[in-house]
C-alpha cells in the first residue's frame, strides 16, 4: 500500500501557469542561470506536444500568450529553484523588460521522439574574447516530465542540473523525477479502492493543500473576467438551490480552468503533469462532498481515489497526448470519487469508470487555451451523470465499443487509443493549429 501513497505524493506538484510554457520557462531560466547574464538570443527547441499546448494559453501576469513571452520573462525574473512556480516573482516591470526581449526568441520543433522535450539555448556575445569563441552558449534540456532537468551545459561543459540556490516555495511538492523512471504497473482500480479504504487519514492530510490551492483559483475565476468566463456564465444561467449537486461542480471547475488558461497569477496543484487535471480531480469532488455533508475523512479518501484513478489512467494515455487528460483521465477519477461519496463501493466505482469510458473517450486535446474550460465542463458533467447511473446499477458493457468487461482492459484500451491510435491525429491537430 505504500506504493500507492508514494504514487499519490509524486503525482502532485504546485505550479503557476500552464505546465507546457512553464516547462519552457524553467529550462530557459536554468540556462540563463548557467550563462550568468541576459542573453542576446534565445533559441527554443520543443516537441510537437509542447508547442501545441503553449500556443494559445495565457502566461501569468502578462496578458500575453505563447512561448516567446514565457521564455523572455523567464530570462528577466525566473528562478529555477521554484520548479513549476518559476515565474512567481514576476512584477509588472519585469513584463515590460520581457517585452523588449521577445524579438530575440525563436521557436522550432525539436528532432526528438519524446512527447515532452524542451531544449533552451541561450547565447551572449563576449566583448573581449580570450579565444576564438565570440559567444558564450548555455543550454538546458527538460525531458519526460515538466520539471525533469536532464542536462545543463555552458560552452559544452556539463554543469549540475539543480538550481544554484536552495530557496523553494513553502514546503509544497516540486516534481524532480521523470514518470518513466517510476513504474506504475502495480496500479489497479481494485488496488486503489483497497488503499483509500485502509490508509490512515493522517497520511492523506497533505491533500488539504490541493484542495485549498485549487479552490482559491476557482473562486478567483468566478470573480474575474478570465477567458470565455464559462464558469461565471454557467453559474448565472443555472438554477441554484441548497440541494443542487450538479451545476456547482461544473461551473466551479470551469471557472478555475478559465482563470488558469487566462493567465491568472494564482498557482494550482497540478496532477500527473497537468493543472487542469489537478483542478478536475479536486474541485467537483470537494463540491459534491460539501453537498453530501461528508466528513473530512471521507473527503480525503475521495480525493485520494480521484487523484489515483487519474494517475492510473494518465499512465496509460501518456503525459502529453492527443486525448484531453482532463476529460479522459481526471473526469474519470472525479466520477469514481463522486460515486464513492454517494455511498458506492468497489462495484459502483468500476461502473462509473466503465460509463466514462463509454461516454467521453476520445475527446481530443487541441492545445491549452480558453476553450479548455468547455472541455472540462463537459467532462465534469459526464462524471456527475456517470456516477449517478453507476449508483442506479447502470454500467456500460463489453458490447459498448472500446469498453471491456474488465476495467483494467478498458483503461488499457483507452491508453492504446491515445498513444497508438491517435498518433497521426496529434500531428494533424498541430498542422491545423499552425495553418490558421
Amino acid at each position: 500500500m505504500d506504493s500507492y501513497l508514494e504514487a499519490l505524493k509524486r503525482g502532485i506538484a504546485v505550479g503557476l501557469g500552464c505546465t507546457e510554457p512553464i516547462a519552457v520557462a524553467l529550462a530557459t531560466t536554468r540556462a540563463r542561470e548557467a550563462l550568468g547574464r541576459i542573453p542576446d538570443t534565445i533559441r527554443l527547441h520543443v516537441s510537437r506536444n509542447i508547442l501545441k499546448n503553449a500556443m494559445g494559453v495565457g502566461i501569468p501576469g502578462t496578458g500575453m500568450q505563447g512561448l516567446e513571452i514565457a521564455a523572455a520573462l523567464a530570462v528577466v525574473c525566473g528562478r529555477s529553484s521554484y520548479g513549476l512556480e518559476v515565474l512567481k516573482d514576476s512584477i509588472p516591470e519585469d513584463v515590460v523588460r520581457a517585452n523588449e526581449l521577445v524579438g530575440s526568441v525563436s521557436v522550432d520543433i525539436a528532432q526528438s521522439d519524446k512527447t515532452l522535450y524542451v531544449r533552451a539555448e541561450l547565447s551572449a556575445r563576449i566583448e573581449n574574447p580570450e579565444n576564438d569563441a565570440p559567444m558564450d552558449i548555455a543550454e538546458c534540456v527538460i525531458e519526460n516530465s515538466h520539471a525533469n532537468i536532464t542536462r545543463v551545459t555552458l560552452n559544452g561543459r556539463e554543469l549540475p542540473n539543480g538550481a544554484p540556490d536552495a530557496d523553494k516555495p513553502s514546503g509544497l511538492p516540486v516534481v524532480t523525477e521523470a514518470p518513466d523512471t517510476i513504474s506504475l504497473d502495480f496500479m489497479t482500480v481494485e488496488g486503489i479502492y483497497e488503499f483509500i479504504n485502509t490508509v490512515s487519514p493522517d497520511k492523506l492530510a497533505f491533500m488539504h493543500d490541493s484542495l485549498r490551492i485549487n479552490l482559491a483559483i476557482a473562486e478567483e475565476g468566478m470573480r474575474g473576467g478570465f477567458g470565455m468566463r464559462v464558469g461565471q456564465r454557467l453559474c448565472r444561467s443555472s438554477p441554484q438551490s441548497a440541494d443542487d449537486a450538479l451545476d456547482d461542480p461544473i461551473a466551479l471547475t470551469a471557472a478555475a480552468v478559465d482563470a488558469r488558461m487566462g493567465g491568472c497569477v494564482l498557482p494550482v496543484m497540478t496532477l500527473a503533469g497537468s493543472g487542469n487535471q489537478g483542478l478536475t480531480a479536486t474541485i467537483p469532488v470537494a463540491s459534491v462532498a460539501r453537498r453530501q455533508d461528508a466528513s473530512d475523512e471521507k473527503l480525503l479518501r475521495a480525493l485520494a481515489l480521484s487523484h489515483l484513478i487519474t494517475i492510473h489512467v494518465k499512465d496509460r494515455i501518456g503525459i502529453l497526448s492527443a486525448l484531453c487528460g482532463g476529460a479522459n483521465a481526471a473526469s474519470m477519477g472525479a466520477a469514481c470519487a463522486i460515486a464513492y461519496l454517494m455511498g458506492g463501493g468497489q462495484q459502483e466505482i468500476i461502473h462509473a469508470a466503465q460509463n466514462m469510458t463509454a461516454d467521453v473517450a476520445g475527446l481530443i486535446c487541441d492545445g491549452a487555451k480558453a476553450g479548455c474550460a468547455l472541455k472540462i465542463a463537459t467532462g465534469v458533467s459526464a462524471a456527475l451523470q456517470c456516477a449517478k447511473l453507476a449508483m442506479a446499477g447502470v454500467a456500460a458493457s463489453d458490447r459498448d465499443g472500446i469498453v471491456s468487461s474488465d476495467i483494467e482492459r478498458s483503461i488499457n484500451n483507452l491508453g492504446e487509443l491515445g498513444v497508438r491510435g491517435m498518433e497521426a491525429t496529434d500531428k494533424v491537430i498541430l498542422e491545423m493549429m499552425l495553418c490558421k
